[in-house]
């Protein structure tokens, strides 16, 4: 087993899954489409070419970011852009609750990127990465908003955990 240094960047364990999924689906979508056309005798090429740009749109939305974080940064890749933010100099973070939850963190330098908090549910490393960063921004007075946010989140976190531990050792 190979064993990482301190400052490697962590990275979504889950990514790969997700990643997989999106193609697997659509894979699916495209063969779907092309069978059909191709039995109502309508496929063409310029029609088997639309059926692949329509799977590579379905692919691109289900695709979910990939989140890494290291020493004092956050960083999420989109297949359209790559947000970081320092985490060791946030100014505000924000959760927004409803159909989908997310958090919104902005830093000294105005960078601002959203994030999924089941992501960090699901990554206790990212969350360690993310709470690091968190508290050296409150040691050096740049955090004005959100600390309260993010102590909610890290006793959601770790009641998780601790169910999991639970249910994983029989005790519940």
């Amino acid at each position: 087993m190979e064993r990482s240094s301190p400052t490697a960047p962590v990275c979504d364990r889950h990514w790969r899954d997700g990643a997989r999924l999106a193609v697997g689906w659509a894979l699916v979508f495209c063969a779907l489409c092309l069978l059909v056309d191709w039995d109502g005798g309508s496929l063409t090429p310029l029609r088997a070419l639309l059926w692949g740009v329509l799977s590579a749109t379905v692919f691109s939305v289900l695709l979910p970011p990939q989140v890494s974080a290291g020493p004092g940064w956050l960083v999420v890749r989109t297949p359209w852009r790559r947000l970081i933010v320092r985490t060791d100099a946030l100014t505000a973070v924000r959760q927004y609750d409803g159909v989908s939850s997310h958090l919104v963190l902005r830093d000294v330098h105005g960078h601002r990127l959203e994030l999924d908090p089941r992501i960090l549910a699901a990554n206790p490393m990212l969350w360690h990465e993310l709470d690091t960063g968190v508290r050296r921004s409150l040691e050096r007075g740049t955090l004005h908003h959100g600390a309260d946010v993010l102590e909610r989140l890290g006793h959601r976190i770790d009641d998780e955990t601790v169910h999991a531990v639970f249910r994983a050792s029989g005790l519940s």
